[in-house]
């Protein structure tokens, strides 16, 4: 093969992929294909998937500039597709409690008012409109099936905003990288106001069926990770819901984070605070270890909740001035901020991310054991020191342990959602009982909703096209 054939095929390999669908998965394509016809009165031309995620540990640190380790499950959206020449934009989804929705694809706004589920879709075709920048433009029709549960933390959101960038850009016929798409899928999902760091829509994107993923940022760099063969994963929907969206709690953490590294920043001889947005900025700045950034947080942050007068004059700027350099649309009226505990659990966290990698990579006989604990450290972390557990998911964790996993946390945002509990492959079956059981039958509401809210899965694929 020729340097230049080498080339073609290596960015080939690079671009989501175009798959028969699968046995196991035809009877829900045919379903999909179906409510098409009904809708439409034409069959689509192929078929978009984009899969939720699980995260196993790296939580509330990628848009701090860390690295992540996350998986695709097997759960995800598909979207039934035609593009549409006159420009239009309409969807159905399979679900009736979500509202149809059209629109001209020239004339589309996205509001930060209600996060309605056409949103996410919206944001997915924006974004690749602005990437390419192009005076013509098709639109599509779609159906769109999701079995990625909402609000639980398995980013349910973000598959549906990578679902639609697929759609846009196969309707339109345009090309372009997993990694490439991964970037704009990760800005184009701020234009519903969720300040997110890009795990999500890299996972979504890059995925690779059997194995999780070292996911690095700026630039995105992802590399696949080898789980121990003993090693399966057990998720549990706490099915207390939260809509990082709809709440500032998120964007809170996001401002948190950088102010304390801007606070940080004025302790430090040659550093501009305005010029660091990132705790890992700073890191880099000083070129420290993480152990150093945590020794640094410990003498130079107070435990207590910094004022935002205090903050202002730290930073000696104006309350106004600190909207400009710190503050999100949506954080202006927070008065209090956690700076000393959100700094600790993301450079402990962004340690606890490189260790997990590194017992992945050596493959010790006790791995499960060592990948277990970091696991239990994490959702430690999350719950004291970010704040972002909630009694129900603190409740599934204890009671997952009890029941055979060697590690247990909460995943996703947290507030609500999913707890991830690594186990012994060999004793999946007594977890599920046990939690089933443990945490779910108490509750009639909550055992009402378990087939769906419990479930094993493995490390699924990532995101693809599918012939209609």
């Amino acid at each position: 093969m020729s340097v230049k054939m080498r080339e073609i095929q290596m960015a080939q390999d690079k671009n989501p992929p175009t798959l028969p669908i699968p046995e196991d998965k035809k009877e829900r394509f045919e379903k999909i294909k179906a409510k098409f016809i009904e809708i439409y009165g034409e069959e689509p031309k192929f078929f978009s998937r984009a899969p939720g995620r699980v995260n196993l540990i790296g939580e509330h640190i990628d848009y701090c500039g860390y690295s992540v380790l996350p998986m695709a499950v097997e759960l995800d959206i598909i979207m039934a597709v035609s593009p549409d020449t006159q420009g239009q934009i309409s969807l159905v989804n399979t679900d009736p409690q979500y509202q149809s929705y059209n629109v001209d694809v020239n004339q589309i706004v996205i509001t930060k008012d209600v996060p309605h589920w056409y949103k996410y879709v919206l944001c997915g075709i924006q974004g690749i409109k602005e990437h390419f920048q192009s005076d013509t433009l098709r639109g599509f029709k779609a159906v769109v099936d999701g079995t990625v549960p909402r609000s639980a933390g398995l980013s349910s959101s973000s598959a549906l905003v990578c679902c639609s960038a697929l759609s846009m850009l196969k309707a339109n016929e345009w090309t372009m990288s997993k990694e490439q798409l991964a970037e704009v899928c990760a800005k184009c999902e701020r234009f519903i106001g969720t300040e997110g760091g890009g795990m999500d829509q890299a996972i979504s994107l890059t995925a690779v069926a059997g194995k999780a993923k070292l996911i690095e940022f700026n630039p995105l760099r992802t590399q696949d990770v080898l789980l121990p063969p003993n090693a399966a994963f057990v998720v549990g929907n706490s099915l207390a819901e939260m809509n990082k969206a709809a709440t500032p709690q998120f964007n809170t953490r996001v401002v948190e984070c950088r102010l304390a590294a801007q606070v940080l920043a004025t302790s430090q001889e040659g550093v501009k605070w305005r010029e660091i947005r990132r705790l890992g900025e700073l890191q880099e700045k000083l070129v420290y270890t993480l152990d150093e950034m945590l020794n640094l947080v410990t003498s130079k942050l107070h435990p207590e909740p910094y004022t935002k007068q205090e903050v202002c004059e730290i930073l000696e700027v104006t309350p106004e001035e600190l909207v400009e350099t710190s503050l999100s649309a949506n954080t202006t009226h927070v008065d209090s901020f956690s700076l000393y505990n959100r700094a600790t659990h993301v450079y402990s966290e962004a340690k606890r991310v490189v260790q997990f990698k590194a017992i992945c990579d050596q493959q010790p006989g006790n791995a499960l054991e060592q990948l277990g604990e970091l696991m239990n450290q994490s959702h430690a972390s999350c719950r004291d020191m970010y704040d972002c557990s909630h009694p129900d998911l603190d409740t599934l964790v204890e009671v997952s342990k009890a029941n055979g996993a060697v590690g247990s946390r909460m995943t996703g945002a947290g507030w609500g959602g999913c707890t991830v509990s690594i186990v012994n492959a060999e004793k999946v079956s007594s977890l599920l009982a046990g939690v089933k059981a443990g945490y779910y039958q108490p509750n009639p509401d909550k055992f009402s909703k378990v087939d769906e809210a419990l479930f094993a899965t493995t490390p699924g694929g990532g995101a693809a096209f599918y012939i209609a």
